[in-house]
């Protein structure tokens, strides 16, 4: 088990209150999500890739109340922090390429963040071509993921991830992160872009084919 899960682990019950404070210092989920959903207000079945512990599956089962989500991540934790309706909501020990085979264009909103920075570079544009193989026709793709540049919160935010997770990240740019989804989707395909706060970093990109 990486550092960082264990060090939340000594919280007990305030786990999950420590863990929501450390992301916020990064990302604010809630308005990613929101973002999301003004992309894709009417998606009904939704994939989130990498869903990790569920924090952003938690907002998702919120803003999409009447959804059926399917949330999947490699680790054994997967869900293991969400909070929210089960009825609906399935997490899957699953690779997305697996998830792929057998529902093809079984989604209509699939989302992928802050994940691509923790997938060895040589499996990257396989992953996003089994996004693609998931995606229903005239669905949307929302990718999120942390921009590589040369500001200090860019290096804290390696620091703190490299510590937390133990992978051997390696971030994108802004150009080699739009050159990798035209790579799968076409250049036409890139519909939009946004910021997502507290910092610049925090970019979103939708993708509709």
């Amino acid at each position: 088990m990486s550092l960082g899960p264990f060090v939340r682990g000594l919280f007990g019950p305030h786990e999950r209150r420590v863990a929501e404070a450390y992301r916020s210092i990064f990302i604010d989920i809630d308005a990613f999500v929101a973002l999301v959903h003004r992309w894709a207000p009417a998606a009904a079945r939704i994939l989130e890739v990498g869903c990790g512990e569920g924090a952003v599956t938690t907002r998702l089962a919120k803003a999409y109340p009447a959804a059926q989500i399917t949330a999947i991540d490699i680790t054994p934790r997967v869900g293991r922090l969400y909070e929210g309706r089960r009825d609906s909501v399935e997490f899957k020990c699953a690779a997305v390429q697996t998830i792929a085979a057998s529902s093809p264009a079984g989604f209509d909103l699939v989302i992928l963040s802050d994940v691509l920075h923790h997938v060895p570079s040589d499996l990257r544009q396989g992953l996003i071509d089994s996004i693609r193989t998931a995606l229903a026709p005239g669905g949307s793709f929302v990718f999120k993921d942390w921009e590589r540049n040369f500001t200090p919160i860019h290096w804290l935010g390696y620091a703190a991830d490299r510590w937390v997770t133990g992978d051997r990240i390696s971030y994108l740019s802004r150009g080699q992160i739009l050159a990798r989804l035209a790579a799968s989707f076409g250049q036409a395909s890139l519909a939009a872009e946004e910021r997502v706060g507290p910092w610049r970093n925090n970019l979103a990109v939708l993708v509709r084919p």
